[in-house]
């Protein structure tokens, strides 16, 4: 499965890449659509340019193609579409648009592969019927590279949990994690070795039992990467995890909290893969209020060892995440 799923991402980088050039020799014969449309490989940008390289010139025929879901007015997009049609550049865009549809077609191929790998693994979720999706906004829109099949049920059905339930977490990396490190945890003994495996823990130098300096873990394990660009996205997340992400990076900055955040996740998917444990996200505002009242507590700790407090009252949390300072007397 880890090399069905790394041939498909190498073929959805391959395809990236063809699109790039597609835009670049478009850009150069001044037809500018990047500034009507915000993906060339969509349906739209798709039908206009198969028809100039079918041979059509015409501004406005070509603007007719337009998707009832563009913003752009066809005649916004007939004046982006007045350029010069170079025969050399027309050539190279044919190239470009025969590779990324060799592309997309190869990896059609990996889904009906990858699917079929799926359905012939041992069924772990013991009869369970598939949990109902957590975000409504996933069913939107569907990402143009997703696979061609519900890949969320197989996950569930071969590991016997939804790793999709943990906030950040989509069927993308899900797929990402398993395949890289199946769905047996007992090689790691606990949640820190995991972690540290995944090299998300400090790199503390240590002298004479004292931390005297902190240093970096870098990895390229593709799982790292995964749980960092999901942890990235918790940023505007109206979860407990979210708000404990946002008070990270006012605090560390943005590397520090988004590394944090991702042992965070590590901890999670490791718990629901070793002991079936269910996520259930408690929101926002309880993290804002649960941290309220550690501010209070340590700052009442304060107090009664010396240090002064004006008024407890007002040690509230600011939209920033800070707490008003104690002073000592």
């Amino acid at each position: 499965m880890r090399t069905y799923w790394r041939q498909r991402n190498d073929l959805v980088r391959a395809a990236g890449r063809h699109i790039q050039r597609m835009q670049k020799a478009l850009t150069q014969m001044n037809l500018q659509l990047a500034n009507v449309l915000s993906d060339v490989s969509g349906v739209t940008g798709q039908a206009i340019i198969k028809a100039i390289l079918a041979g059509e010139r015409h501004a406005h025929k070509l603007a007719a193609f337009r998707d009832c879901r563009v913003k752009a007015s066809e005649e916004e997009i007939a004046r982006s579409l007045e350029g010069n049609w170079q025969e050399d550049l027309l050539f190279v865009l044919k190239q470009e648009q025969a590779g990324y549809e060799f592309c997309q077609k190869q990896m059609t191929e990996c889904d009906r592969q990858i699917e079929q790998y799926l359905q012939q693994r041992e069924d772990r979720s013991r009869g369970a019927s598939l949990p109902e999706e957590k975000r409504k906004e996933r069913l939107k829109k569907k990402k143009g590279n997703a696979p061609q099949f519900d890949l969320r049920a197989e996950l569930f059905r071969i590991s016997g949990t939804d790793l999709t339930r943990i906030d950040g977490i989509d069927v993308m990396t899900a797929m990402t994690i398993l395949s890289e490190e199946g769905w047996d945890r007992s090689k790691w003994k606990t949640e820190h070795h995991f972690v540290s495996w995944l090299r998300l823990c400090p790199d503390n130098k240590v002298s004479g039992d004292k931390v005297i300096g902190k240093g970096r873990l870098p990895t390229n394990n593709r799982v790292t990467i995964a749980l960092k660009m999901a942890a990235s996205t918790l940023w505007a997340s109206n979860t407990y995890l979210g708000a404990q992400f946002r008070r990270l990076k006012t605090k560390l900055g943005a590397a520090v909290a988004t590394k944090a955040m991702a042992a965070k996740l590590a901890r999670l998917v490791y718990r629901m893969l070793r002991y079936g444990m269910p996520y259930v996200d408690r929101g926002a505002e309880f993290y804002q209020a649960q941290h309220r009242q550690l501010q209070i507590k340590y700052l009442k700790w304060k107090a009664g060892n010396g240090y002064f407090a004006a008024d407890l009252r007002r040690c509230v949390l600011c939209p920033c995440g800070e707490s008003q300072q104690a002073e000592r007397v």
